[in-house]
């Protein structure tokens, strides 16, 4: 049976990616966690399988997982799985942070995971095996990047050739592909209730919606996803998704946050932050390509209609982690674009506000920051820097003008 190596067994990968590669049959998954043996643990208990319970539908069984692998335990596994021949994709979800890049989208080789394991021990990170598994593979294979980046397949290449060059390995990029793509499914952290309810402790809640699309440029055998997208161009939905639903979620987790709620559907209840949010998504889609631009309007009443929904729990903390990795592609390139075309970004600029009003209220609670660059943006804070050095850190240097404005 032919195989998907999954690098990020969190929610997300088991309600999207699992969804649709149950759906299409035929295909098994063997799992990575870079970090903790919980998921492993937890899905091995009970034969691999768990439950998908998706809001409003009966609950589904998923049981296309095979095997789940823990890097630290055996990193030698999980290099053997990236040449293994029946691996003919390898997809992955580790979120913004797992990437390990600068504010200009490079690999930050100076980052001690990323240095250690250009050193030579580990590997670690995901760019690491990827780098020294890809350089051992001698069959096609494609690379396919699940996570909410610009650019997701190009942005991973890049950083794994910078990983390459600096470790003097050489990759057979005839034979390995990075498409871009673009995923679409509200997936909130399980709760104990659920758990109890469906009587599976590994449970995942999700949505009815799920969207995929998928740059064609798979170099071998791919599963035959229904519903999934394939076609010659992400971008234009990619920017339709990071720039409104991406960009919303954002300003509603800060700003909610702020104003004492704890869920997206309670911040999008209250009118204000319900007319920021608008706003938020009306500034956005002006950035977009004609092409989707006119899609705007009722993809952003899609949305509020998502939000809304009482009955998936999502986090307003869970949105708001790691906003140094998220704010630049989700909100700063719309400001930059509109200022270079002359316009204000009124909502836009108050949602990055909102953040910073947030890094300062966490830090004078003494509530470490869930971010990379939590330390030093607390210390900037703690030491008195004004907002301006908090929006240098995170390379929005040359817009603080407009923002602060």
């Amino acid at each position: 049976m032919p195989r998907i190596l999954h690098i990020g067994v969190g929610n997300f990968c088991r309600a999207h990616l699992a969804d649709y590669t149950q759906d299409a049959g035929d295909w098994s998954i063997c799992g990575v966690s870079l970090r903790s043996p919980g998921v492993r643990d937890g899905l091995k208990a009970q034969g691999f399988g768990y439950t998908l319970a998706i809001q409003g539908q009966e609950a589904k069984h998923i049981e296309v997982f095979d095997d789940v692998l823990v890097a630290p335990e055996n990193p030698a596994a999980v290099l053997a799985q990236i040449v293994a021949p029946d691996v003919h994709v390898i997809s992955i979800t580790v979120t913004e942070k797992g990437y390990h890049l600068t504010p200009d989208n490079r690999l930050n080789r100076a980052d001690p995971m990323i240095a250690e394991d250009l050193a030579g021990h580990g590997p670690h990170t995901l760019i690491g095996f990827l780098a020294r598994g890809l350089a051992n593979r001698t069959t096609p294979v494609t690379v396919l990047s699940c996570d909410n980046r610009n650019g997701n397949g190009e942005t991973l290449r890049a950083a794994v050739l910078d990983f390459a060059e600096a470790a003097h390995l050489r990759i057979d990029q005839a034979i390995v592909s990075f498409p871009n793509s673009m995923v679409d499914r509200i997936t909130p952290a399980t709760t104990e209730a659920l758990r109890k309810q469906t009587g599976d402790a590994m449970a995942v809640p999700t949505e009815p919606f799920r969207e995929w699309v998928i740059e064609d440029s798979f170099a071998g055998p791919r599963p035959d996803w229904p519903d999934a997208q394939f076609v010659i161009d992400v971008a234009p939905h990619e920017m339709r998704k990071l720039r409104m639903l991406n960009a919303a979620h954002s300003m509603l987790a800060y700003a909610g946050t702020l104003a004492g709620f704890e869920f997206v559907h309670q911040a999008v209840g209250a009118e204000v932050l319900r007319n920021e949010a608008r706003a938020v998504m009306s500034e956005a889609a002006q950035t977009l390509p004609p092409d989707v631009r006119h899609q705007a309007p009722a993809y952003a009443e899609a949305l509020i209609e998502r939000f809304d929904n009482p009955h998936i729990n999502h986090s307003l903390r869970q949105i708001a982690m790691d906003g140094s990795q998220k704010l630049p592609y989700r909100i700063f390139d719309s400001i930059r674009e509109r200022s270079a075309d002359g316009a204000g970004s009124p909502a836009l600029c108050k949602a990055v506000r909102a953040w910073l009003a947030f890094c300062r209220e966490e830090t004078a609670a003494a509530r470490p920051l869930q971010d990379p660059l939590g330390a030093k943006i607390s210390q900037l804070i703690s030491s008195g820097a004004p907002d301006k050095a908090l929006l240098e850190l995170i390379g929005a240097e040359h817009l603080s003008a407009v923002i602060l404005e």
